[in-house]
């Protein structure tokens, strides 16, 4: 674990040995979960402080017990990339749901959702309202919520906003900070319809 493993982006990553010892362990399990460091894992830690509430936020929201099945908090995870141009984000996410997934049939169409019969009503009404969070010319309507609140109490509302403004963040951090992908999915950004 000497080297970073990955391609440059707009601001440069320090070496491993740079980075407090406290850090270590988080590109260990880095390196021993994905086979590298995450270049945005070394970004982030060049503020410690920064990444250890990064990393909080991310281990609450990707939990095991969390209200939102794994299927659909990747689901918004890629939807949320491919809207913010987020490349490193669309290739490692896109891994993931297709891993969870079981094939990558959806992360194929995700971006065009509404034509595609692989989605089911849950599914839908998720990326609609992700969607609708995301993109700043779409608001959340109370006809939007009210079809969400038939899949989930108001904890579940909560978690699943708060993973897309997480996304949200994290994507956009990674898209202005021109972070490329480390070749976790072989899939390009979708063109995203507005």
């Amino acid at each position: 674990m000497n080297q970073v493993e990955s391609p440059h982006s707009r601001v440069a990553v320090k070496h491993l040995r740079a980075y407090p010892w406290v850090l270590r362990p988080f590109f260990w399990n880095q390196k021993r979960k994905y086979g590298v460091v995450l270049q945005p894992g070394l970004l982030w830690a060049r503020v410690p402080r920064l990444f250890a509430a990064v990393a909080a936020l991310y281990g609450v929201l990707d939990r095991r017990s969390s209200p939102l099945e794994p299927v659909l908090r990747s689901l918004v995870t890629v939807r949320v990339s491919q809207i913010n141009w987020c490349r490193f984000c669309v290739d490692i996410n896109s891994a993931t749901l297709a891993k969870r997934a079981g094939s990558m049939e959806k992360v194929e169409q995700l971006a065009l959702w509404r034509d595609s019969p692989l989605f089911n009503e849950k599914e839908r009404v998720v990326l609609e309202y992700t969607e609708a969070i995301t993109y700043t010319d779409q608001q959340v309507t109370d006809e939007l919520m009210r079809r969400l609140k038939a899949h989930f109490d108001d904890d579940g509302v909560v978690e699943l906003t708060g993973l897309i403004a997480f996304q949200n963040l994290s994507s956009k951090f990674n898209s202005a900070l021109d972070v490329p992908p480390q070749g976790f999915c072989a899939l390009a950004p979708p063109q995203s319809p507005a």
